[in-house]
């Protein structure tokens, strides 16, 4: 199998260049190559592949609000056009979204057909992309996840690494719960829907993120537990933390369509929190 994946830098790409079988190729595509403000420039890199995979996004949620223009040409125009380029030479493009487009009213788990309320711009942004890839006519899977973390990048468990170590205590919020997700379970997940869409799965919009669910601040105590960090964890309200853009109370994911379409069952983020850890402690 043989994948242009747009995203080099990001988790959820750096896990998927780690995580090739051996019989998958990719070329991975950084903004040097395909800016997803140009989404132009990202069909042209569209060509001899049998799946597409875009792991790239605008993610600055709070710089959104203020730039929710370029938010929308990166998060809706560009995988919109790559995939209508995907329709046209008939292969699987797979995207990855987000918990963002719901409202987090409620405590249930969102199922996959639940009504969209984004909250802010990066949640319509997102939406935007979502609406665009259903439209393409494209063999498509749109893959909506929460709270991605691993050892790259900026996310949450660095941050909380980091700031364990350098302080006795910290104030973390209690009131929003949703799945922490592994970047890596999510690569696998990628993979293994691409293959099986390849192969004639029909693809449709799934959730995907770990189990169980949790608060910011529970998850926060997971991680100065098991890096053995003695920074102690104070619960607070969202109230008490503003953002300029408004986050979900509710980011539980509903997962079961995922699990029967292609056998992909939840991740578990403590062992993903402990393979996480190790890896930043080498």
């Amino acid at each position: 199998m043989r994948l242009v994946v747009f995203g080099k830098t990001g988790q959820v790409a750096t896990e998927l260049a780690r995580r090739l079988p051996a019989d998958v190729t990719a070329r991975f595509l950084g903004r040097d190559e395909a800016d997803l403000l140009e989404p132009a420039a990202c069909v042209a890199q569209i060509a001899d592949c049998d799946a597409v995979i875009n792991a790239a996004a605008w993610t600055a949620v709070d710089k959104a609000e203020v730039e929710e223009a370029a938010a929308t040409v990166v998060n809706g125009d560009a995988p919109g056009a790559m995939a209508l380029a995907c329709a046209g030479l008939g292969i699987p493009f797979l995207h990855v979204s987000t918990d963002y487009v719901f409202d987090g009213a409620g405590m249930a788990a969102f199922h996959p057909d639940h009504p969209t309320a984004p909250l802010g711009a990066y949640g319509r942004s997102k939406l935007a992309g979502e609406v665009a890839v259903r439209a393409s006519g494209a063999q498509h899977l749109i893959l909506r996840t929460s709270w991605v973390v691993s050892a790259h990048g900026a996310n949450f468990v660095k941050t909380m690494r980091r700031l364990g170590a350098e302080r006795p205590a910290l104030t973390v919020v209690a009131d929003q719960i949703g799945g922490p997700t592994p970047a890596a379970a999510i690569a696998d997940a990628l993979l293994t829907a691409a293959r099986a869409m390849v192969a004639g799965a029909p693809g449709g919009t799934h959730h995907f993120a770990g189990a169980p669910d949790t608060s910011w601040a529970d998850f926060a105590r997971a991680i100065m537990d098991r890096a053995g960090l003695a920074c102690a964890i104070t619960d607070i309200p969202t109230s008490a933390y503003p953002t300029p853009a408004q986050r979900p109370a509710n980011s539980r994911l509903d997962c079961t369509a995922l699990a029967a379409a292609y056998g992909i069952t939840r991740p578990d983020w403590q062992a993903g929190l402990d393979d996480i850890l190790q890896e930043l402690s080498a």
